[in-house]
């Protein structure tokens, strides 16, 4: 009877055993790789529940976000958006002009690291802004669908009457219509602030105007203006914006405006930084065909990894990063950390993450090492790490850690590290050499709360999110 007690004993030891085997394995599984079925790679055609979970914030606004041209968008799709293709060569272009004005920049502008420099400018190409929010303006509010750009800092949308206006979603905004609108006059001191930030244009009938150029040639003008800003159920009072009575160039996307999130002053983040602090945080979602989230007032919350944000003393607009390792199926690669001593852009508006070439080559390479059994594909356009899928039921690849400073590891989702064009492609690019200004495109922040801690100068990363 003993003999057997102890036996019995002695198998459920070992059963207890193994099954703590198999989680430790599964657990290191999944830190070196990611696995899932080619089914549920595909797009949605319809909007899925919003898995989204915003943690809840003292005094804050969370709305819902969602992809422009996925089937949670609030703007129609009347005709098919531009193809992956084509947004990356736009985000190529993008790039290039960027990397033009940052070879005429000097170094040493940065406050908390003398180790990177952001560009004295950036610019913004309007056809890369992939997420919008809904809004209301004015009293009482009209419901207005807004492109999100941490890269901007005027916020802007069409009024009536306006003289040359691209179609959009919803009623162009009528400031006669606004118990609570009202124009800057050309003396106020929003008016000087802008014209510092070299984005005022003169005047017109006493009244301040403003112009914001893009990239991709595209312009908007019309009068600086202030009115109540609905956001969700938050009311916030002289908000300051531009109401565009005219434009040229390539607006196509019949969004109504754009919401600025830079660090200047004209920023919706600046101009709410008295009442909600000055942070804010999003979450893009994986696909097109599910929803995120963009919250105000977010600095006091826990469960983010965070890293030191670097800021241009000259530019105040843009949010930088350090990088400084790659860990590829839980190994860290061989790069020096002096290769990302040029520091990167944290950006909503870029598509793709580029890399300096040194780290770019070691990427792929152990990428590729742990894909040899998945045939390998031709690159498509920048990318060029790609990979044939065709007849698999499901498929794993490697893991994709970046290392900031300060020691924070952000573990990609499975769609912040490959994109489907022809076939499936790393989605990483590498710059033309090593001492350019890298990016952090908003590809790799999918599913990720990423908090802009402006006020604290630090950047968080919160997985799971949406």
């Amino acid at each position: 009877m003993k003999q057997h007690t102890m036996t019995s004993i002695s198998k459920f030891l070992l059963l207890l055993l193994c099954s703590y085997l198999c989680l430790v394995a599964h657990a290191a599984d999944h830190r070196t790789h990611k696995v899932l079925s080619v089914g549920s790679l595909k797009s949605a055609a319809t909007c899925s529940e919003p898995k989204a979970t915003p943690p809840s914030t003292s005094g804050g606004i969370t709305v819902p976000l969602h992809h422009r041209h996925g089937p949670c968008s609030p703007v129609p799709s009347n005709k098919m958006p531009a193809s992956l293709e084509e947004r990356l060569q736009r985000d190529q272009l993008r790039a290039a002009y960027i990397k033009r004005k940052f070879s005429g920049a000097k170094g040493g502008d940065v406050e908390q690291s003398d180790a990177a420099t952001v560009p004295t400018t950036l610019g913004t190409s309007l056809s890369t802004l992939e997420y919008v929010i809904t809004v209301g303006i004015g009293s009482p509010a009209v419901t207005q669908t807004m492109s999100m750009d941490t890269g901007s800092d005027v916020s802007w949308v069409q009024c009536k009457p306006c003289s040359q206006c691209h179609s959009e979603v919803d009623s162009l905004f009528d400031p006669s219509a606004s118990s609570t609108y009202s124009p800057f006059s050309c003396s106020s001191a929003a008016c000087v602030q802008l014209s510092q930030s070299q984005q005022g244009n003169g005047c017109s009938s006493s009244q301040c105007q403003y112009i914001v150029s893009y990239v991709d040639g595209s312009s908007t003008t019309g009068t600086y203006s202030s009115d109540t800003l609905t956001l969700g159920s938050n009311a916030i009072k002289g908000f300051q914006f531009g109401c565009s009575q005219s434009e040229s160039g390539g607006f196509s996307d019949q969004t109504d405006g754009l919401m600025g999130l830079g660090g200047d002053a004209q920023s919706l983040v600046s101009q709410t930084a008295g009442t909600f602090g000055k942070a804010f945080s999003y979450c893009l979602p994986p696909t097109p065909g599910s929803s995120g989230f963009l919250t105000l007032g977010a600095a006091s919350r826990s469960g983010f990894v965070k890293t030191p944000m670097l800021r241009s003393t000259q530019i105040p607009t843009y949010y930088g990063v350090l990088l400084e390792a790659i860990r590829v199926g839980g190994q860290q690669l061989n790069i020096p950390t002096s290769v990302f001593s040029a520091g990167s852009v944290m950006d909503s508006g870029t598509v793709i993450t580029r890399l300096p070439p040194t780290a770019y080559s070691a990427l792929s390479s152990a990428f590729k090492a742990g894909m040899k059994k998945y045939p390998p594909a031709q690159p498509s356009g920048i990318l060029d790490t790609c990979f044939d899928f065709s007849g698999q039921s499901s498929v794993s690849i490697p893991s994709v850690a970046l290392v900031f400073s300060g020691g924070a590891v952000v573990n990609l989702d499975f769609n912040g590290i490959m994109l489907e064009l022809d076939n499936w492609c790393l989605a990483f690019a590498a710059n033309s050499d090593d001492s350019s200004l890298g990016f952090i495109g908003n590809v790799q922040q999918r599913t990720f709360e990423v908090l802009y801690d402006v006020g604290g100068g630090a950047v968080g990363f919160r997985a799971g999110a949406c």
